[in-house]
């Protein structure tokens, strides 16, 4: 983490199976501008596994890529928002 950078709370926004493996979930978690969004990946080793998604998470600033597109970008901040109102950071998803 950077030195004296806080963390960055994000929202999950979008979670989809990769496209080249269908065993790989992607989760896309976005700041409430949609202006910045990470992704995680998580492999799906066995059909009864289970993994907590949680509504946010948060990271550290440096782990955080800008949303260059403004439709994507307005996508993502208006469910990230939603997403904040609806859920604590907490609730699995």
């Amino acid at each position: 983490m950077t030195e004296n950078a806080a963390p960055v709370q994000v929202w999950l926004v979008e979670r989809m199976f990769a496209e080249d493996k269908s065993n790989l979930i992607v989760l896309v978690y976005a700041t409430t501008d949609g202006q910045r969004y990470t992704m995680k990946e998580h492999a799906i080793t066995g059909i009864s596994e289970t993994r907590l998604t949680t509504a946010a998470v948060e990271v550290d600033p440096d782990d955080l890529d800008p949303v260059n597109d403004e439709t994507l970008q307005n996508q993502y901040a208006t469910e990230a928002t939603r997403m904040a109102n609806v859920h604590d950071p907490d609730d699995p998803i």
